[in-house]
């Protein structure tokens, strides 16, 4: 690429990264008071995780406020990834479009969370998944009638998972939930305090009516030739073993801040795993740069529009100088956090996980490294640099998520690229052209 072929980057006065509720919500609180904005998301329809598309058609909740930021002017940029952070607030991102630069005079990063898979004997065995990701895939289309399925780890993410599955046609050989006894009637009474969580909780129970319920089982094993035919559970002295045709797992979530991360922000433990840290307006210790939703601990959907409500009216409210509403949503994120922090207490991630290990089992599955390489490692560094562990596709997403939370190891700070990305587009950073007027009122 010839530095005469380069197009000049894309300018805006906020960029919002994710298109699930936080930032949508950040995007339409910006836009409404003037603030020029762009939102941009890996996805190809707009919506997150909670309000994924179904088979490419936007959920209802997020068809409308697409339909909203479009009238308000947002530029929508689907189907688009940031590459990795650079100099002079600016973003290197790559999409439909080919590879561009995206500048900003404020950030807000809504991007989300993803699963938490832990290894186990045979959890690389096809037909194994994470619980969440079955549940895109079977949004998205793929066929899951008649195929039975057996849900297990812990949380309550597990019911709607499952419920999803039974509602696209398929048997349910079981739910297996290895929370400690009590834990179902601790989140009962939890549920007692919050009206309309309780309400759905109870519309996933009808739906889950007759699935054979397995409380304190958790996964030993998945086995199979060639794909898995079955899993082992375990119970105290006791095992059992379910036969099934694909076994969802999944044991909570982990905010994705590898973004912050780049871009110098602070993280701390929330709610058992690392999340970006923000003040009462969702700002970031980085001038200028806001966090919302999942990123900055998990809280569920409502609680990720709040923030993005929050830090939308506090970037219009610098940019533009719009008043800040006499009644902030403070009060209700201040009660859909303390729901967060009771469950994360209820169902917290299952200790002696290095026990359920065999030495073959694999850890990082991109580059093959079994537990026997890593379990006399001092450090995530150490286990890197000795065994490839983190350094293959998905770079360190799952394996080094897996190892922070067995192994109680500081997670690595981030490095660019944040994603897989071709030649050309990294040769589209360097900026022949760098801009010099000032980027923040």
């Amino acid at each position: 690429m010839h530095e005469s072929d380069k197009s000049p980057p894309v300018r805006a006065a906020l960029v919002v990264v994710g298109a699930g509720p936080a930032g949508l919500a950040a995007a339409l609180a910006a836009s409404r008071a003037g603030v020029d904005t762009v939102l941009l998301d890996a996805a190809p329809v707009a919506g997150g995780q909670v309000w994924r598309a179904r088979r490419g058609v936007a959920a209802e909740p997020a068809a409308r406020a697409l339909a909203r930021l479009a009238h308000g002017g947002v530029r929508v940029l689907a189907g688009t990834r940031v590459v990795m952070p650079l100099p002079g607030r600016t973003l290197l991102i790559d999409g439909p479009e080919g590879a561009r630069r995206l500048r900003w005079a404020r950030l807000v990063l809504a991007t989300g969370a993803r699963e938490r898979l832990l290894p186990f004997p045979g959890w690389t065995l096809p037909g194994v998944f994470g619980a969440g990701g079955l549940q895109a895939l079977v949004k998205g289309g793929w066929p899951i009638a008649e195929r039975h399925v057996l849900v297990a780890g812990t949380g309550p993410l597990l019911l709607a998972a499952a419920a999803t599955l039974r509602r696209e046609g398929a048997h349910l050989a079981g739910l297996a939930d290895e929370a400690e006894p009590g834990a179902q009637a601790r989140f009962g009474l939890t549920l007692m305090r919050h009206p309309a969580k309780a309400a759905q909780a109870l519309g996933l129970a009808a739906e889950l009516a007759g699935a054979p319920w397995l409380p304190g089982w958790r996964v030993v094993a998945a086995e199979g030739r060639g794909r898995v035919e079955q899993v082992v559970l375990a119970r105290g002295g006791q095992t059992r073993t379910i036969a099934c045709d694909a076994l969802a797992v999944g044991w909570g979530l982990v905010p994705q801040a590898e973004l912050g991360l780049a871009l110098g922000c602070a993280t701390g433990s929330r709610r058992g795993a690392e999340a970006l840290v923000v003040d009462a307006a969702q700002k970031t210790g980085v001038p200028g740069v806001y966090a919302a939703g999942e990123c900055t601990g998990v809280a569920g959907a409502r609680a990720a529009t709040l923030q993005g409500e929050i830090a939308g009216r506090h970037v219009a409210a610098e940019l533009v100088s719009a008043p800040l509403p006499a009644r902030a949503p403070s009060r209700a994120l201040a009660r859909e956090q303390a729901f967060a922090d009771a469950v994360a207490r209820i169902f917290p991630m299952p200790g002696g996980w290095r026990e359920r290990l065999r030495d073959d089992t694999l850890v990082c599955r991109c580059e093959d490294v079994p537990w026997s390489a890593l379990r006399d490692q001092p450090d995530l560094r150490s286990a890197k640099l000795a065994t490839r562990c983190g350094m293959g596709h998905c770079q360190g997403r799952l394996c080094h998520d897996t190892l922070a939370a067995v192994m109680s190891w500081p997670r690595l700070p981030g490095r660019p690229p944040l994603t897989p990305a071709p030649l050309s587009c990294l040769l589209a950073a360097d900026d022949p052209h760098p801009s010099t007027e000032e980027t923040s009122p």
